[in-house]
C-alpha cells in the first residue's frame, strides 16, 4: 500500500493544469449564470433572437460590400474598353486635284426662275349653261356645282316652273354663280316691290358687280333705269314656291275644291270608310325610282319604283275623293280621304279601277302604275298630306322596306 505522504505529493504538470482548468471552468459558469438569470427574468429567448438578428444583419453588410466593389471594377474595365475602341484609326492624307469651275459649278444646286405663278381658285363670277343628262335630278345638278336645289329651281323658272319633274334631257339649265334668284326685269317694276318679294334689300341687287347697276345712276327706286327684259341675279332671293300639286283638303265633305286640278275631280261624296291612320305601302316595291321627298324642290312626295301595270293599293281606308285625269301633271290621279283628317294621293298612274265616292279598305286595289302626266318613267307619285299638318314626308308613316 502507498502511505498517505505519497498519496499527497504534488505534480508540477498537474498542479499547473488545474491551476488553469478553474479559469476556463469560472469563465462559462459565469456564462451560464448570466444566460440563467436572464432566463429567470423571461428575457433569454428574446437576446437570443437579437443576437440572430445582428449576426444576419452584419453578414448582409459584408455581401453587398462585395458586390458593389465587383460591380464598380466591372464598369470601369468597361469604360476604359469603350474608349480605346472609339478612337479612330488615323487615316493617311489625300492630295485632291484641282476641279475645274465649269465641273464645279454643276455640282451646285441651280435656281432658276420659275414663269408659273399658282393662283389659288377665285370664285365663279359668271352665269353658265348645263345641259340635262339622262338621270339628272335637280338635286344632284345642285350637288355639281355647290349649290342649294332652290337656286337651280329659281334660276331656270320658265324651264321648270317650280316642278322638278320638268327636267327634260337636252333642256339647258341657268347655273347663278351665288345661291340665290335669276330674276327678269319687268316693265313696271320696282325695285323696292321685287327686292320685298324676293326677300332681299334693293342694294343687294345693285351691289351685285354681275348686274352692273351704279346706286349714283339708278334712279328712282320705284321707276329705276332698269331696261325691261334685263337678267339680274338676286344673292339669297327666294319666294314660296307655286304649288303644281294637290291642294291639302281635299275631303270627303268638301270635294269640289279640287276641280281646279282637272276633270277626276269630285262632286258630292256620302260618307264611307274611315282609317286608322296607319298606313301601308301602296305598290309591290318599297324603295324609289325617281325623286324623293324634298321640298327644297317643291316635291312633296315620294316616287315609289313600279312596272306598267303592277297594283296601286289604298294605303289606308277611306273614300275616293278625286279619281281621274290631273291638270297640273300628275296625270291619272286619285285622291282618298280617309276621315281622320289624313288624305293620300296616288298619280301617274295607267289606269283606275275605282269611282268618286266609293268606299276602299286598306290594301283594296285602286288601279295600275303607269306614266302618265309630267313623268320620266313608270313609276308611282305617292303623297300624304294632313289638314293641320300639310303635306308630309311619307317615309316618316310607312313601315320600314
Amino acid at each position: 500500500m502507498m502511505d498517505e505522504s505519497q498519496h499527497a505529493a504534488p505534480d508540477p504538470e498537474g498542479e499547473k493544469t488545474v491551476r488553469q482548468k478553474p479559469a476556463s471552468g469560472n469563465a462559462g459558469r459565469a456564462g451560464r449564470n448570466w444566460f440563467e438569470f436572464l432566463a429567470q427574468l423571461g428575457l433569454g429567448e428574446t437576446f437570443a433572437r437579437l443576437g440572430t438578428a445582428v449576426l444576419t444583419f452584419t453578414l448582409i453588410l459584408v455581401v453587398v460590400g462585395v458586390l458593389q466593389a465587383f460591380f464598380k471594377s466591372a464598369v470601369l474595365n468597361t469604360s476604359a474598353t469603350n474608349a480605346q475602341a472609339a478612337q479612330p484609326t488615323p487615316t493617311p492624307p489625300v492630295e485632291l486635284a484641282a476641279m475645274p469651275a465649269q465641273v464645279a459649278e454643276s455640282f451646285g444646286i441651280n435656281r432658276q426662275a420659275s414663269f408659273h405663278t399658282n393662283i389659288p381658285a377665285r370664285p365663279r363670277q359668271e352665269i353658265i349653261k348645263y345641259t340635262i343628262a339622262k338621270g339628272d335630278t335637280v338635286i344632284g345638278i345642285a350637288e355639281k356645282f355647290n349649290l342649294k336645289p332652290e337656286t337651280i329651281m329659281f334660276g331656270n323658272y320658265y324651264t321648270l316652273r317650280d316642278d322638278p319633274h320638268n327636267l327634260s334631257i337636252g333642256a339647258e339649265l341657268n347655273i347663278l354663280p351665288v345661291d340665290g334668284y335669276y330674276y327678269e326685269w319687268q316693265a313696271g317694276d320696282g325695285l323696292n316691290g321685287v327686292a320685298k318679294g324676293l326677300n332681299v334689300k334693293p342694294e343687294d341687287i345693285i351691289n351685285y358687280p354681275l348686274n352692273g347697276l351704279d346706286l349714283a345712276t339708278i334712279g328712282d327706286f320705284s321707276n329705276p333705269n332698269i331696261e325691261p327684259g334685263t337678267w339680274l341675279v338676286v344673292p339669297g332671293g327666294w319666294r314660296p314656291y307655286t304649288s303644281w300639286s294637290a291642294p291639302v283638303g281635299v275631303t270627303r265633305q268638301n270635294p269640289a275644291v279640287a276641280r281646279v286640278l282637272g276633270a277626276g275631280s269630285c262632286g258630292q261624296v256620302a260618307d264611307g270608310a274611315v282609317g286608322l291612320g296607319v298606313f301601308y305601302w301602296p305598290a309591290n316595291k318599297h324603295y324609289l325610282s325617281g325623286f324623293d321627298y324634298s321640298p327644297e324642290t317643291n316635291h312633296r312626295g315620294i316616287d315609289i319604283a313600279g312596272n306598267t301595270g303592277e297594283p296601286v293599293y289604298a294605303s289606308d281606308a277611306g273614300v275616293i275623293v278625286y279619281s281621274g285625269w290631273n291638270d297640273w301633271g300628275y296625270g291619272n290621279m286619285l285622291m282618298v280621304d280617309h276621315g281622320n283628317g289624313w288624305q293620300s294621293l296616288y298619280a301617274h298612274l295607267n289606269s283606275i279601277a275605282v269611282v268618286c265616292g266609293q268606299s276602299v279598305d286598306q290594301g283594296t286595289v285602286m288601279g295600275t302604275i303607269g306614266s302618265t302626266g309630267r313623268s320620266s318613267g313608270s313609276h308611282l307619285h305617292f303623297e300624304l298630306m294632313h289638314t293641320q299638318y300639310s303635306k308630309v314626308n311619307p317615309w316618316l308613316y310607312l313601315p320600314p322596306p
